[in-house]
């Protein structure tokens, strides 16, 4: 007599996927005291003056991952619709001067006395909640369409080329394993490639970046200055890199070398071995958020756990191909790793919801 399989929930989170995040948050903070220390020096006289604060920020989003990781799942069904409509008004004050700063010809800082924040970061997280909530209730097409179209516009309107990419990312797969129609995803698809072909070349900043990326050998000290520096640090970095502490990319030399450009610092300073390291704690990370996914107990935790994986694992992707040259420059934060506090706390709240679904999937014994 064949032998019966039975189901229970699990109560214990991803243990596999608690140490992965403790790992990443670890290295991050490391990369970001050695990246960011001559700039700190340079600035504020003091070298560890941005990983301090990455530091309080990733205290925080280590104590709101705690919370969201007790805090049943069902509840975020349930908060779904004001979580998205509140995050939605940021993104509209943030286009207003008087709420917000501009730096480097963009308004994506939302000013709320001393604290600034990127509302940016905040949406990926509501949007993929809200979308979980619309696929749960089988609505029509058009429940998905305008939302993701809403946060796209305004995030366009900072200008924010990546972070809208990242959404079109978080909403299409959130799509395709809704069972949404084939046909519409594609359509989709292409529709957005359109549009963000218009946006590019309507756009002389756009436009340079990616005839950069097609024409990297000219304008070495103008358009293509950026670029060529990331492929200095990967060359010097060469099988074992130059050492930790060793680099000499960040000595104001690399562009934004303690955020967007952070993992061309990691692979000067580790090498070939270090940066393939880094792929593949982003790789395991994918693998445990799908594994939780696949077992999760209903529609809703199954489609918000593919939407927060996509959303970390999507953009570290797409941070890491830039660095290589593989797409041009999108200007996102390497998830864990690019200095920043809202991109931090937001992806740690992502992971505090992802560990609280993995305590209710089905296993079986």
């Amino acid at each position: 007599m064949p032998k019966i399989r039975l189901k229970k929930q699990s109560k214990k989170a991803d243990r596999t996927l608690f140490i992965l995040v403790f790992v990443l948050c670890v290295l991050g903070l490391v990369a970001v005291a050695d990246a960011s220390s001559p700039i700190a020096l340079h600035a504020f006289g003091d070298k560890f003056y941005f990983v301090k604060q990455q530091a309080v920020w990733g205290l925080i989003g280590a104590s709101l991952l705690i919370i969201f990781s007790r805090m049943k799942y069902t509840i975020w069904q349930k908060m779904a619709s004001p979580l998205f409509f509140v995050t939605i008004l940021t993104l509209i004050l943030v286009l207003i001067p008087q709420f917000s700063s501009k730096v480097l010809g963009a308004r994506r800082w939302l000013m709320v006395g001393p604290i600034s924040f990127q509302p940016s970061e905040f949406i990926k997280l509501a949007l993929a909640v809200f979308l979980a909530k619309v696929a749960s209730k089988d609505k029509m097409i058009w429940s998905y369409l305008i939302p993701i179209g809403i946060v796209s516009f305004l995030i366009m309107l900072q200008p924010d080329l990546g972070t809208t990419i990242v959404i079109l990312g978080i909403g299409l797969v959130q799509l395709f394993v809704s069972g949404v129609n084939l046909f519409y995803i594609v359509l989709v698809s292409i529709l957005s490639a359109l549009i963000g072909y218009i946006l590019i070349i309507t756009s002389d900043y756009r436009k340079a970046r990616l005839m950069t990326f097609l024409q990297e050998t000219q304008d070495p000290l103008g358009q293509g200055y950026h670029i060529r520096q990331i492929l200095y640090a990967l060359g010097a970095g060469g099988i074992f890199g130059v050492g930790l502490g060793q680099s000499r990319q960040k000595f104001l030399f690399l562009p934004e070398a303690s955020t967007d450009s952070i993992f061309a610092i990691i692979a000067e300073e580790t090498g070939f071995l270090g940066a393939t390291v880094v792929i593949i704690l982003f790789a395991v990370f994918v693998w445990r958020g799908i594994a939780i996914a696949k077992r999760a107990p209903d529609k809703f935790s199954k489609i918000l756990a593919v939407g927060l994986t996509t959303w970390i694992g999507g953009q570290a992707f797409l941070n890491m191909a830039a660095m290589v040259a593989l797409v041009p420059l999108t200007g996102i934060p390497l998830p864990f790793f690019s200095y920043g506090g809202s991109s931090l706390t937001a992806v740690l709240c992502a992971c505090g919801i992802l560990l609280n679904i993995s305590r209710y999937v089905e296993k079986e014994k």
